[in-house]
């Protein structure tokens, strides 16, 4: 009985180790996400009616939108990324306040940050080959996506109302984007 006591505890002591050293996921997606929104809309206010001709569709990868829970936490990982590396660039720094700007850059970056904890959790326990498949495909998607609206941004050289156009646009995929985490 002593033995198996001793056992016990040392089994006990072993799992409480197990998850104290390895990291939780913690993301705190939907609060951030509409936090964000806010930031987006006050870096650059209302879409000016000069920038109605600068409108274009950059053609949202609706696949996404069909993401099962087990995907959601990649693409919205990839989705992270590709604002990050979008805000990133050539921002209308004299039209947009910076600090704010700084702020959606900062929260979307502490967004990535706790994904990549999730992220590590759930590549152990991925296994389906088919599943990495859509994953893989839908992610691409998503990266030429963003492809588009980078494109786009050169094409028009950064103008403030370019970057208007891909405000408002970024508005609409949050809004979509707040969909995929509530299945997260």
């Amino acid at each position: 009985i002593l033995v198996q006591r001793s056992l016990l505890q040392v089994c006990l002591i072993l799992s409480l180790y197990n998850k104290i050293s390895h990291p939780i996921c913690l993301f705190q997606g939907i609060k951030a996400n509409y936090h964000n929104m806010n930031l987006l809309h006050k870096m650059g206010g209302y879409f000016s009616q000069q920038c109605l001709s600068e409108t274009t569709d950059f053609r949202f990868p609706m696949e996404v939108t069909k993401a099962t829970q087990k995907n959601s936490t990649m693409i919205i990982y990839e989705f992270l990324q590709q604002i990050f590396q979008l805000f990133s660039k050539n921002l209308p720094v004299g039209a947009w306040n910076t600090s704010t700007i700084d702020k959606f850059q900062n929260g979307i970056h502490q967004q990535i940050e706790e994904l990549e904890i999730c992220l590590s959790e759930e590549r152990s326990k991925a296994r389906n080959s088919f599943h990495t498949w859509i994953l893989r495909s839908t992610t691409f998607s998503v990266k030429k996506y963003f492809q588009r609206i980078t494109n786009f941004l050169e094409d028009k050289q950064y103008s403030h109302c370019s970057w208007q156009a891909v405000q408002k646009e970024l508005r609409t995929c949050l809004i979509i984007f707040d969909h995929l985490m509530k299945k997260h």
